[in-house]
């Protein structure tokens, strides 16, 4: 059941390449096959049992003995909403994609490639095979940066490779240390799990260590973060809604996964500066939000302050804070794409994202008036208005930390009041007063144009209203992973080793 997620976007991108080459032929196969993976998690979501903790629906085959490797795949209330959440961008954006766009075979094929990337990534419970599925998606991404993106494509999707590749290699440094260091001979999940805390304290130190900053680069992490503004900006609409969307949670995910769930003792230790790292990522986002004009660089800034929250959450390791996490990974997917769809339809009306050159947007004549309302329904999702999903995965956040780290916690919450204030300067002056001499003759908004926001802002709202929606699918797994966490330290106070 599992390895449909992968197989079938490979069979897409395959099909695209046999058939004779036709531009609408590639974007509807490249629908029908994301569309299907899709409605494929949605038909698992039936069978998924939220009651039960463990992976589900496992998958095991021998690969390659001599490296230690195997085909193991496998889904957890960890892993599997975040699956959910990559078919459903990953529609939106193929959905969202110009009908003009030029080599379009190839474009589609690498979206399909990237979406088994991550895929891959989530389901994989063999760290080798992860860090594959891992260094898989880089590839398509940096080609999608580098040949549709804007003018500086090339220096922002070779940031991105130069960063990303740094990432990779530290992840893949501390995966063979806790193979050689601890014996196992397989990089299986499982039998890892248990033979890691076996090691001395300061091995586990070394080891997480190198896992953070490696998953900190992807999340992006201040000062690990400057790869993030410029591929966004250059990136193309579709691309900056799976980066925001998908993307980064493979870093927030490595952390919660391969962090503080297989090295729980060394996570305690690290925990309080792991707090105070979030804040000081969730205050300097929200500081440099505030200083753009670009509404696309503003959007971009504002995910590595909300990407905080999510470390914050995940060093306090409450049962509450973890399950905040996922609701947190899920609430910033959704709202993130919704901005940049937004700001991707403003930029194609008015020809700028400058907001001293757009005003008055929300004219009801001669404006934007849908895209302006749903920008200001997506501004009040992302500061944490209450009847929101973003509410409530930030509310869950700091109730969650707050018992663990009062004083990070508040520091984090002044992150939200700076939230409100950088999107209400980018709605004040984008959207209200009299529409601006420079931006004229607007063309047309088709339905085809808002169908897609509008459906991501029915699900914040609806999630907003009905979060138990999105926490009964995790709250068993997170439970059980902080459980797992808490009596592994109090065995490590009760048998210290150095």
């Amino acid at each position: 059941m599992l390895s449909a997620f992968i197989c079938l976007p490979v069979l897409g991108a395959v099909l695209i390449w046999v058939l004779p080459p036709s531009e609408t032929r590639s974007r509807y196969i490249a629908l029908a096959v994301t569309a299907a993976t899709f409605i494929w998690s949605i038909f698992l979501g039936f069978r998924f049992d939220p009651g039960d903790g463990a992976f589900q629906f496992q998958e095991s085959l021998p690969w390659i003995d001599a490296l230690g490797l195997s085909y193991r795949l496998g889904v957890d209330g960890l892993s599997f909403p975040l699956l959910v959440l990559n078919g459903l961008l990953t529609c939106i954006a193929i959905y969202s994609t110009t009908s003009q766009v030029t080599r379009s075979r190839f474009y589609y094929s690498l979206i399909l490639l990237l979406n088994t990337g991550v895929s891959g990534a989530f389901l994989s419970q063999d760290l080798l095979l992860f860090f594959l599925f891992y260094e898989l998606e880089l590839i398509p991404l940096y080609l999608l940066i580098a040949i549709w993106g804007g003018a500086r494509r090339g220096y922002a999707a070779t940031k991105f490779l130069i960063y990303t590749a740094i990432s990779g290699i530290l992840i893949l440094a501390a995966f063979l240390g806790l193979v050689l260091l601890s014996g196992t001979g397989s990089f299986a999940y499982e039998p890892l799990r248990t033979a890691a805390l076996s090691l001395p304290l300061t091995v586990q130190l070394i080891l997480l260590g190198a896992i953070v900053v490696g998953f900190g680069i992807k999340i992006p992490l201040v000062p690990f973060h400057t790869w993030l503004p410029d591929a966004h900006v250059e990136a193309s609409t579709p691309i900056s809604v799976l980066l925001a969307g998908v993307l980064l949670k493979l870093g927030t995910y490595g952390l919660l996964r391969f962090g503080m769930d297989l090295l729980p003792e060394a996570w305690a230790v690290l925990a309080p500066w792991l707090a105070t790292w979030a804040v000081v990522s969730v205050l300097y986002g929200a500081s440099c939000a505030i200083a753009q004009t670009d509404m696309k660089k503003m959007v971009a800034y504002s995910s590595i302050g909300h990407m905080g929250y999510v470390l914050l959450a995940a060093a306090a390791a409450t049962p509450l804070s973890i399950l905040a996490t996922v609701l947190q990974m899920l609430s910033h997917g959704l709202i993130s794409a919704l901005l940049f769809l937004l700001v991707g339809v403003v930029y194609e009306k008015a020809g700028s994202r400058d907001t001293q050159v757009l005003r008055g947007l929300l004219n009801p004549e001669r404006g934007l008036p849908v895209i302006g309302s749903l920008t200001i329904l997506g501004v009040m999702a992302s500061a944490g208005i209450p009847g929101m999903v973003g509410f409530v995965a930030e509310f869950l956040v700091f109730r969650g930390s707050f018992p663990v780290f009062p004083t990070q916690t508040l520091l984090s919450m002044v992150g939200t009041g700076l939230t409100a204030v950088y999107f209400l300067l980018l709605v004040n002056r984008a959207f209200f007063g009299r529409l601006s001499p420079q931006v004229v003759d607007l063309p047309k908004v088709y339905w085809s144009d808002r169908i897609p926001a509008i459906a991501l802002a029915i699900l914040i709202v609806v999630l907003g209203i009905q979060p138990s929606w999105m926490a009964r699918w995790s709250e068993r797994t997170t439970t059980a992973m902080v459980n797992n966490a808490e009596a592994i330290a109090h065995l490590a106070v009760k048998h210290p080793r150095s």
